[in-house]
């Protein structure tokens, strides 16, 4: 159950009323909501697969600052030539999967962020990585040890639990 205070908080982050959050799945150290896990179907019926999702507005423009960056060009490049990596990714996205489809399936194998073929979207993958710790999801650590000593996720995140 999420409390009527932590719907406030994320409502804060987002600028917006959230909706379908079933829980707060990473607190920052700082005790903020850092990423909610939502319903795979939002109230009003509209599917929605991304299950982790991102809110604190430091995390939210960390990611967008990778993408802008090209990371995730790199990666998938990276992900097409290294099949332990591939295998991992893959691992993460069934991982995800099987979690949303134990909720309720949507008859589908989207599952976000561009798994398992390609690197789509790091705010679903830090997501994912932040709400299930490290060594779940490949890119999602990647990018949050690429992010570790970033000064405005101080309080946001554990850089020692990121670093590589």
């Amino acid at each position: 159950m999420v409390s009527r205070a932590d719907l406030d908080a994320v409502a804060k982050q987002l600028g917006r009323e959230p909706r379908g959050v079933l829980e707060i799945a990473y607190r920052c150290p700082n005790g903020e909501p850092g990423v909610v896990k939502t319903a795979p179907r939002l109230p009003d019926g509209t599917p929605f697969p991304t299950l982790y999702y991102l809110t604190h507005p430091a995390l939210t423009a960390a990611a967008s600052r990778l993408e802008s960056a090209g990371v995730m060009r790199e990666m998938t490049e990276r992900l097409q030539a290294d099949e332990e990596l591939a295998a991992a990714y893959r691992a993460a996205h069934e991982a995800y999967l099987a979690e949303r489809d134990a909720i309720e399936s949507l008859g589908t194998t989207f599952s976000g962020g561009g798994m398992p073929d390609r690197v789509k979207c790091l705010h679903v993958l830090i997501a994912h990585s932040l709400a299930k710790g490290p060594g779940v999801n490949p890119f999602g650590d990647e990018a949050l040890a690429m992010l570790a000593d970033d000064p405005a996720l101080a309080g946001v995140i554990d850089p020692e639990r990121w670093r590589r």
